[in-house]
Formats: C-alpha cells, structure tokens, sequence
C-alpha cells in the first residue's frame, strides 16, 4: 500500500494517544498565608478567672524559681561541705582499728588463753580476705543497695520514717533507714576521736556518738558521702568489718569469730557468717556467749535474706538452717571466770580495766584444777543441798607460795562479772581461826602435847562483865592436850592458850600470816570473831604449810604489752618473811593432820595421801569454814548466804569439809603420794599440871577485884595458889 503524499490519515495509535501539546513553563502560584483565626471575644466567667489566678501562677512561678534557686545553692553548699568533709577523713588503713580502749588477753600457767577482756582487736581484715558468706551476709542483713547507692539511701530513710511514725514512735527514733556507708561515719563519730578531756568516760563519747536529733543526721549524711568520694565501696565494707562491735568485748570480725567460733573470718561457713551479721543489730543481747538460742534464731532470719537476695539456694538455706553455728569448745571459758575477775581487779589499773594497750597477762591459773574444783562443788550441790536453798559457796586452790591455781566464787562456778565471795565477802572465820593461837603457843616453846584444862570458864573484861565461853557441844573434857583441844575444836582451851602466850602476840602472828583485818582485841579472838575473806584465809593456811613464811597471794606473774618480750611488771606476791620457826610450823601441821584424821575434819580425809586442816563455824553458824592442805595444794572452802542468814545443819565440819574432799580428791589424781612437812613432838619431860582453880562467878552483878586476867589465866593453866 502506498501513500499518497497528501496528509494522511491518522494513525491508530496516534487516534489512541492524542499527541501532546507542547508544554510552555508556567509560573508557580504564589503560597498564601492562612487566614489568621479569629480570637473567640472572652466570656465575662473566663475573664474573674483569670484575674483570680493570675496571683496564684504569679506565686507558682516564683516558688519554683525560688526553689530551682535553693536546690542549687544547697547543692552547692552539700558539695562544698562533702568536699571538705573529704579532706579531712584520713587513709583507710589508719582507721580500721577503731577502739577506744585496749584489750587484755590473759593466759594460764602454760601459756594457753583462757580469759579476753577489754576491747578485743584480732587484725585488720578486707572485703577481699573474709569470708564471701560474711560479707554477703552483712550486705543482704543491713544494706542490700550497698553497691547501688551514693551513701545515702532516701528510699531507705523514707521506709525507715514510716515504720517509725506507724510504731507511735517519732520520725527519727527507732528504725534509721541507714546504709552501710553511715553506720560506718557512725562508728568512727564522724571522725572524732575519743578525748577524756572532753568526755568523762567512754560510755558518755559513745552516746554522743550514736544521737539522733536531725542536726546529726544532716552531719551524718554529709560525712557518709564524703566518705563514697574518698573510698571504694570495698573499703567502706572494710572499715565496717573492722570497726563494729560484735559483742562479748569482740570489736571486728575477725576477733568475733575468733571468740566465738575458734578460726579466722576467711574459714565462716554460711551459718557462722549469719550468726555474726545477726550481732550487728544488738550485739550484746545476740552475742552466742549471751544467749545461744537467740542467737541461732536471729541468723535463720539473716539466712532467709540471703536466700531472698540471691547468695543461697532454697537447698543451702536449708540446710544451713537445720545446722545453725554453735560455739566452739572453750569459747564459754574465755569469760575467765571469778579468777580473771580477781586478776583484772589486782593488776594496776591503767593496765587492766583502763588500758589504751594491747596487754597480756600470763597468770598462775592451772586449768585442770579449776575445772575440778568446779565439778566438785556442782557435785555436792546437786547431791547434798536441798533445791531451792540460796546458800552460796567460794573455794580457792593455791600452791603453797601464795599462787592461786582454781577460783570458785559461787555456786554459778563459771559466772564472771558477779559478786566474787572468794575475795569480796569478808566473814567471821570461827573456829578456822585457831591454829593462829596454837601457832603463837609453839613459837614460844609449848608443846603440842602440853595440857590445858577443858572446864567451866568465866573471865571479867574490864567493861563489859563477865564472859564465859563455852564448847560448841557443851561438854567438857578435862585436861586435854593442845593437839587434842585442836582436833577437837575446843573453845575454852583455844581461849585459855590465847590469853596465856598474850592475845597482842596472837594478833600479831595472824596478821604477819596475813590476815591484816582489824582483830578484835578481846578474848574471842581466839574463837574467830575477827573477819577475813576466803583467800586471806587460804594464803595465811600457805604460809603454815611451807615452813612458817609469810604469804602473799596473787595470780598475776607477768604483765607486758602485746608484742613485746620484756615484762612491764612480775607478780606482786609470793612467799615473805617468816613468821614463826620451821620447827613450829611442822608441829602445827603434825597437830593439823590430827584434825582430819582423828577430829572434826573426818570428812575432809583422803584415801590416798595424809591431809591437815582446821573447820571453823561463826556464831549463829552464819559462816562455815573448812580450809586445809596436802603437801602440794593449800584449799580453802566457805559457805553462807549472801545476807548473813544462819545456816541450817550446817558446820565447817560438814558440806565445806566434803567440799574440799571432793576439790582436792580430784586436784591430786595422778599425783605422787607426799608426806606432809609435819615434825611429831618428843614426850613431855614435866609431870602433869596440878587442876586448875577457875575463876569463880560474879554474884550480885559486881566484878571481881584484886587480880589480873593474865595471872588468873595462867593459874588455870598451869595450877598453884
């Protein structure tokens, strides 16, 4: 097909798709601005309104400048004051130590610790070398956001606030809401340390140091953050560990669990480091030594926040709660007893209840003893005193110059801190008294078999009238020999003898012996109206035993600073001067095994090895007395009661002499029989005495006249016109 050259026709495509025009550029239309929406005219309600609340939003604005203003200014002013806080908080490693005073570790006669005292230190320990069980622990019982927080926890003190006011109780007072961080500026009294030029005592700094008001708080506050800018939270945790107190005198952990548990704070299992983080609530009511139960109960509750903050399983919680800590062997014994009492008592003060040192003590206490005496006296107090009885009871064991080795102040044999009746209770001493008179009579030639006459007796004192003793069973024996009026505790004898060699010379025998009391200078001297303690007795008992030297008891026999090898002092006792000639002395005791083999102290007798001793009971039987000797220990037993109530059926020839049998039988198992340093008498050389003529009865309430006590009293003796 061809085309003509005409215009053709249009396609089919071009009749499909109009052609397009040829597009000429246009200008863009100018964009118009919207209208302006017209302002709705205000209500007249609209218009009081805002007029109303114009002050108020006016008032709005300002306050929150205002408090947008002292926000920062009192940002500023906390951080200026934390800043400079900061600088004034020394090193950690000057203040792990915090006590104000010294501790005092006493040690028995072969060097092993028996007694702390004081403000106990066992070293400084890091977060890094205790136990992780302890540490958590600490954290999941007294911070769990420890780690989390900058020092100060508002959460926590807002909770704190509100058990407070629920308990009826103010905002401040009770729960603290505080974290690790300011419990520790507490322990260290923000940095104060203890001047006794500023407090009167210690106890005064620690109350100043734990106040509540708000003004300490804020301080507190401000220290404990300066205190997260100075340190790591590890040594926080550290200076914590150290410095807190954990009761029976343990400050830190590592004296804690030495006291209580016998290892080091890096050895705690999970029930152990429970326990110590439970102390730190109230450590002396919780401390183990205090009272065990409370103790193992308060730690369950530290387990089960362990459990609940993730450092337990439910399995371990478990089992760490059906197996609580208990002490470890002889953590009770650490308290010493009456006898640490006593040594704490008679060092120097400065070194001993007041020390700023780190002292030890090395003392003459033989374990084995003690714990003897202590299982006797509960034996006879559980077999042979009624229940219910209040009757108390003191025993001491000495070696025969003077050193103590067992101290029994009362029935609670173990008690510590009581009323120690071996040294503190001062009583009449009966009939215990007498081998004091004897000894004066063979210090200057009698003889233990010279005789004197038992019989109805009176004397005039100048003052007072007539005076007539009598025995206790109120009998009489006739003419007796001094062994014999001994052995059988004869009172008109004894005073017969006194009044013979001179009651002046029969004081001062006693008191170079070492009862130094105010004697009585009356004819009952000799029948023990004077007063003396239980070791006065003993020691005086010592001093016959070794030969007639004079005594001094004492169970201090070094004292030094810890860590040092020279002493600062030695004993202050020991063996003196002599009282009365060996020869004297060995007769006495001859006549004083005469006693528990033959008289009054049968009960006191050994099956084994020969033994002497001396009964005694005051007037009323107020006091009972049994104190005697082998040839190696000195014992000396007593019982009454506290108030001076008369005893029931009771004499020193009874509970004290079974007493002391039952003290020295076990003290000498295993021991090699000894004689006693006893000297038996040569037969008299002089025929008997004539009878005495005693000193007739006052008639009509008038003294008799014309002659002297003394020249009657020898007439009695020794006979003639």
């Amino acid at each position: 097909m061809s085309s003509s050259g005409k215009g053709g026709k249009r396609l089919v495509a071009d009749r499909r798709y109009p052609r397009k025009a040829e597009s000429t550029p246009r200008k863009a239309a100018p964009r118009r601005k919207p209208a302006p929406r017209a302002r709705k005219p205000r209500g007249p309600i609209r218009r009081v309104l805002g007029w109303v609340l114009w002050p108020f939003l006016l008032l709005w604005r300002l306050v929150w400048r205002a408090t947008v203003f002292a926000t920062v200014v009192l940002a500023l002013i906390i951080g200026a004051a934390v800043f400079y806080t900061g600088t004034t908080i020394p090193p950690v490693d000057q203040i792990t130590d915090g006590r104000a005073r010294g501790s005092v570790t006493l040690m028995d006669r072969y060097g092993d610790v028996f007694a702390l005292r004081g403000d106990q230190y066992g070293g400084a320990v890091t977060a890094d070398t205790v136990s992780e069980h302890l540490k958590n622990a600490v954290v999941a019982t007294e911070d769990k956001r420890f780690y989390r927080h900058l020092g100060v926890s508002p959460r926590g003190v807002a909770g704190a606030i509100r058990i407070n006011l629920s308990e009826g109780r103010g905002p401040l007072s009770g729960h603290g809401g505080s974290t690790i961080t300011q419990q520790t500026a507490k322990l260290m009294c923000l940095g104060e340390d203890y001047d006794p030029g500023k407090w009167q005592s210690e106890a005064e700094y620690i109350a100043d140091c734990r106040e509540s008001s708000m003004r300490r708080k804020i301080t507190e506050a401000i220290y404990a953050l300066a205190m997260e800018t100075k340190y790591t939270k590890d040594e926080i945790l550290r200076i914590y560990l150290n410095r807190a107190y954990m009761g029976s005198g343990a400050y830190g952990v590592a004296a804690a669990a030495e006291r209580y548990f016998g290892k080091s704070a890096a050895a705690l299992n999970p029930a152990e480091s429970a326990m110590l983080a439970g102390l730190l609530t109230a450590p002396s009511s919780l401390a183990p030594t205090a009272n065990l139960k409370r103790s193992q109960d308060r730690a369950a509750t530290v387990l089960r926040l362990m459990n609940e903050q993730g450092y337990l399983t439910n399995e371990e919680t478990a089992y760490w709660q059906a197996n609580p800590a208990t002490l470890a062997e002889g953590s009770e014994r650490l308290r010493g007893g009456y006898f640490a009492d006593w040594v704490m008592q008679s060092g120097p003060e400065f070194y001993t209840r007041d020390t700023t040192e780190d002292v030890v003590i090395e003392t003459t206490l033989d374990p084995a003893i003690q714990a003897a005496t202590a299982a006797a006296v509960r034996q006879v107090f559980s077999e042979k005193v009624r229940e219910g009885s209040k009757a108390q009871v003191a025993v001491i064991v000495m070696s025969s110059d003077g050193a103590v080795r067992a101290m029994v102040g009362g029935r609670d044999v173990d008690a510590s801190g009581e009323w120690n009746r071996a040294v503190q209770a001062v009583r009449q001493t009966g009939s215990a008294f007498k081998p004091f008179v004897y000894a004066t009579a063979l210090e200057l030639g009698w003889s233990p078999l010279d005789t004197v006459v038992d019989e109805p007796f009176c004397m005039t004192i100048p003052g007072s009238g007539q005076w007539c003793p009598e025995n206790y069973s109120r009998q009489h024996y006739g003419r007796v020999t001094l062994t014999e009026a001994l052995k059988r505790s004869l009172n008109i004898p004894a005073v017969k003898v006194s009044e013979g060699v001179g009651r002046d010379l029969v004081m001062r025998v006693a008191r170079d012996f070492g009862i130094y009391r105010d004697l009585k200078d009356t004819p009952s001297l000799a029948l023990g109206v004077s007063e003396a303690n239980l070791l006065e007795m003993t020691g005086a008992y010592a001093g016959i035993l070794n030969g007639g030297s004079s005594v001094t008891p004492y169970g201090l026999r070094e004292l030094r600073l810890k860590g040092d090898s020279e002493p600062l002092m030695g004993t202050p006792g020991g063996m003196g001067e002599r009282v009365i000639r060996p020869e004297a002395a060995g007769q006495l005791v001859w006549m004083m095994e005469k006693v528990v083999s033959e008289g009054t102290g049968g009960r006191a007798r050994l099956s084994d090895r020969p033994a002497a001793g001396k009964t005694g009971t005051s007037n009323e039987a107020r006091d009972a007395w049994f104190v005697g000797f082998t040839a190696d220990y000195v014992a000396g037993v007593w019982m009454g009661y506290d108030d001076n109530t008369p005893l029931t059926g009771v004499t020193g020839s009874g509970l004290p002499a079974e007493i002391w049998h039952e003290v020295m039988a076990r003290v000498h198992e295993g021991l090699p029989v000894r004689a006693l340093p006893s000297i038996e008498p040569a037969p008299p050389v002089r025929a008997p005495e004539p009878e005495p003529q005693p000193q007739a009865p006052l008639t009509g309430g008038r003294e008799r006249v014309g002659e002297g006590v003394l020249q009657q009293v020898l007439r009695d003796i020794f006979g003639g016109n």
